[in-house]
């Protein structure tokens, strides 16, 4: 088929090539503009726009849409398809019929649960035990389409952003490719999303990663694997910052939100609002990651009763 193709990371760039790798021909592909990345700021294209310039496409970088001289370049291509992967543009309407089957996009989650940016952070912040991709056709709402294939996977408790992204990185590729021979042989029964259903994925804010010692074991756990890699869970502990990337819900017990109950090799374990976690991974203001253990380590003064805290600690105390 011949396919443009919109998208800018890596969960993009997974589906492109498997697109290239299934024989497709990619008569165009839209990425956002080059970017200022990593400590030096310099400019750095996407993930989708190295592999375009690997397998040497044409790749298109415009800060907006909404032009029509872009729009009818577009249409003059006489695509059979436009695939829409994590772009970060909005399509406008007009563009949704430039192609022979419209538009389809790779969504990371179970529509209609989890529309908008951050499905899979959001999917492990609510608990959800499963999360999957679905191919949707576009139309001119917000990840409302009808939905055309569906796969799902488990949400481990070991899933983290990261891993999750990963799996689904994987699976949106396969689906894709799956899912236009069925195109192509008109096997895809298109089904109306439940709008009773939908759930909103807003953007991650950081301030959503400051833990919140209130919550349950359970939540907290949630939080520190949905926030890992970005923006990373933390919590303040005597006055810095202290980042936590790997926690464990441990056995019941009573204490104040926030409070340090015990310190072993095994790690840090804290009472939460309902429950206690064990701290497994954190790391410091400038520093790296650490085991706790080794975080303990020349941390003397540290000990129970002690707390973890994001307000005045003396409020808590008095509560």
């Amino acid at each position: 088929m011949k396919i443009i193709f919109a998208g800018t990371p890596t969960f993009a760039a997974t589906a492109l090539e498997a697109l290239i790798r299934a024989g497709h021909e990619i008569v165009l592909v839209l990425t956002q503009p080059d970017r200022p990345a990593g400590r030096g700021m310099k400019m750095a294209a996407s993930a989708v726009k190295l592999l375009a310039q690997q397998y040497e496409l044409t790749v298109l970088q415009p800060a907006t849409l909404k032009s029509s001289t872009l729009c009818e370049q577009i249409r003059a291509l006489e695509a059979d398809v436009m695939i829409v992967a994590a772009y970060g543009l909005i399509l406008p309407e007009a563009l949704l019929t430039t192609s022979r089957y419209g538009c389809l996009n790779i969504h990371a989650s179970l529509l209609p649960r989890w529309r908008g940016a951050a499905p899979i952070q959001r999917a492990i912040l609510a608990g959800d035990r499963e999360t999957g991709i679905t191919i949707m056709q576009m139309d001119a709402g917000l990840d409302t389409g009808m939905m055309l294939l569906k796969q799902r996977i488990p949400i481990t408790s070991g899933d983290t952003a990261q891993t999750l992204h990963d799996k689904l990185c994987a699976l949106g590729a396969e689906c894709i490719v799956e899912g236009l021979v069925f195109l192509q042989d008109k096997k895809l029964n298109p089904v109306l999303q439940d709008e009773w259903l939908a759930c909103y994925a807003s953007k991650i804010k950081k301030s959503e990663a400051e833990i919140d010692w209130r919550l349950t074991a359970d939540q907290i756990n949630d939080c520190v694997r949905a926030f890992n890699p970005n923006p990373g869970a933390y919590t303040y502990l005597q006055g810095s910052l202290l980042k936590i990337w790997q926690t464990k819900v441990v056995s019941e017990g009573v204490g104040r939100p926030g409070e340090i109950m015990a310190i072993g090799h095994d790690g840090i374990v804290v009472a939460c609002g309902t429950g206690m976690i064990l701290l497994e991974m954190v790391q410091k203001q400038g520093g790296r990651k650490l085991k706790a253990a080794e975080f303990l380590t020349g941390r003397q003064t540290l000990q129970p009763g002690d707390y973890f805290n994001s307000c005045d600690r003396t409020d808590t105390r008095n509560d």
